[in-house]
């Protein structure tokens, strides 16, 4: 009977953390969320069932549809760039015509240890409209100074760029860990073969690190849709560059309407869910899984 337990129960009780774990912080809050997302609740006393009143507001609020189309531009630029970087400098990195590769190796994560409120700080210096460094070195290539933080236009170039420099020095690490598990038999036949460095990257490259650049895809999908710190540190005019998370973080916390930053919260959760299943999707039609 012991013997019994030990094939077929002991193995559960490995991973029952994980899941008591998921049921607190995970299953139960997210219910209690779309529970207060169907009243009209300040955060005290006791919520007034309002039905579907929070999700119609959204479809007729504008800062909601801008803040939802600034969420949709940092998640695109930032799969692009930091997936496009990350590979880029992870290959610099694992090349051996470089040298001091421990150093730069060190040194090109450091971003990534930052605080976050820190290097917003910093950023808001170099994108400042009359003193920044950014504006110093336009004017003096013969450009003309550019209202960064000031401007609806431009508000979120300066959170892209530190959403980028942020995050690309993580998804390095992760991409330059892939290169390691490439074996050097295949370049060496490649080579042999008569194929240069650019065909040795497109058809060996790319195709081993398909998992790795899956796992980071889906990672930074998660991110640039709860982007809140370099949008909240780097304001701009109105909700010219105010990220989705944020909305909903000042809706709840600066207007105190809970029940409609609830609201938002689900909206996040279903589009969340539904990207990450279309990316998994394609992963699987690709003959992957």
């Amino acid at each position: 009977m012991l013997k019994t337990w030990n094939k077929y129960k002991a193995p559960y009780l490995f991973i029952l953390p994980f899941f008591l774990l998921f049921l607190v912080f995970q299953l139960i809050p997210s219910l209690w969320t779309i529970a207060i997302s169907l009243t009209n609740w300040k955060g005290i006393g006791t919520p007034e069932f309002c039905g579907m009143d929070n999700y119609k507001k959204l479809v007729i609020d504008n800062m909601f549809w801008e803040a939802l189309r600034n969420t949709v531009v940092y998640w695109i630029t930032g799969l692009v760039f930091i997936l496009a970087l990350s590979v880029l400098i992870a290959s610099l990195l694992n090349s051996d015509m470089l040298r001091g590769r421990a150093f730069f190796r060190t040194v090109t994560f450091l971003p990534n240890i930052c605080a976050a409120i820190a290097m917003g700080l910093i950023f808001r210096m170099l994108f400042d409209e009359n003193a920044g460094l950014i504006n110093e070195l336009m004017v003096f290539v013969g450009f003309e100074k550019v209202p960064w933080l000031t401007s609806t236009r431009y508000s979120r170039i300066p959170v892209i760029m530190l959403n980028v420099w942020r995050n690309t020095p993580w998804f390095t690490m992760i991409v330059f860990s892939g290169l390691l598990n490439i074996s050097r038999d295949y370049y060496e036949a490649a080579t042999v073969d008569g194929a240069n460095r650019w065909k040795q990257f497109c058809y060996i490259t790319l195709p081993s690190l398909g998992n790795i650049l899956f796992f980071c895809s889906i990672t930074l999908t998660v991110d640039s849709w709860k982007l809140f710190n370099e949008s909240y540190i780097l304001p701009g005019p109105g909700t010219s560059n105010t990220s989705l998370f944020q909305y909903m973080y000042e809706s709840g916390f600066n207007i105190f309407n809970m029940g409609y930053a609830s609201a938002i919260g689900v909206i996040l959760i279903v589009i969340l869910a539904v990207l990450s299943m279309v990316q998994m999707i394609v992963k699987k039609r690709q003959g992957e899984w």
